[in-house]
């Protein structure tokens, strides 16, 4: 059996894009694993899944899985490829697309430009809900890692982010840090850890050691957590522009309660097929 596919990338983090409306397979952690190898497979920092929706008000079920085969709630990057992917392949002519995911419902804007703006909805901050372990909610934590005391924030969007505020991404340890803290026991879960560096009221660098990937060239919900925790921390104003190693993303938040709005740029690479 032979499953089509499309190589796609936001910024530099990059997908493998599978239709399961028109194909249909079993995916399973090790074919995700081999597909995933950029030396003997195809090469991705995610596998996204286009399914038809269990909830008739949407249009889709959008299903994200790490390059490790771990399935997780949200991919913000992976979320303004599916919208370009969906309409490339004509699985719909909309412009407004809903979207189910594990992390809840999200909206998906095609603009006229070409550019995706992605409604991620609101940020949440109850430690239970990240999940975070913490006795009550704060603007920032204590986090003891390897030796020292870092300060952090601790927000989810669909998916869990901690957020460290650095003065100089060039020569901060991320890759040190990244793991000890993508797998620290406070985060039960696991957790994406972003290292932000400020540069004005509405503008950011920011590198992200994704949870089950690695640093990627960008997250788009790692850029959301950023952007909402320097807001919420009173070092930025909405709109933020944030800098990430591929590229940059535009955040929008209007504060507590109300949605995250991520707008950035989805590409296409090439198209395949693979033997099952």
């Amino acid at each position: 059996m032979l499953l089509r596919f499309t190589k796609m990338h936001g910024l530099g983090n990059d997908f493998m894009v599978i239709d399961l409306v028109t194909q249909h397979a079993q995916l399973n952690p090790r074919l995700i694993r081999q597909w995933s190898d950029r030396y003997t497979g195809i090469g991705f920092d995610q596998l996204l899944v286009v399914e038809p929706p269990g909830d008739p008000d949407m249009d889709f079920r959008y299903r994200i899985y790490n390059a490790d085969g771990s399935e997780v709630e949200q991919c913000g990057n992976g979320a303004r490829c599916f919208a370009r992917f969906v309409l490339d392949k004509r699985l719909t002519a909309k412009t407004d697309i809903r979207v189910e995911t594990a992390g809840g419902p999200i909206a998906l804007i095609v603009q006229d430009d070409g550019q995706i703006t992605v409604n991620m909805g609101p940020p949440r901050f109850v430690p239970a809900e990240i999940p975070f372990q913490a006795q009550s909610e704060a603007i920032s934590y204590e986090l003891a890692v390897a030796d020292q005391i870092l300060q952090v924030a601790a927000v989810s969007m669909g998916n869990p982010h901690c957020v460290t505020l650095v003065d100089d991404l060039n020569v901060y340890p991320v890759n040190r840090l990244g793991p000890l803290i993508e797998r620290h026991s406070r985060f039960p879960n696991g957790v994406n850890a972003g290292f932000m560096q400020l540069i004005d009221r509405h503008s950011a660098r920011l590198r992200v050691f994704e949870r089950g990937v690695g640093e990627t060239r960008a997250c788009g919900t790692g850029a959301c957590a950023a952007a909402v925790a320097g807001i919420r921390q009173g070092h930025l104003t909405s709109p933020v522009s944030i800098e990430l190693p591929g590229g940059t993303l535009q955040i929008e938040w209007a504060g507590p309660g109300e949605p995250v709005m991520m707008t950035g740029p989805a590409t296409r690479v090439f198209e395949g097929q693979i033997r099952l």
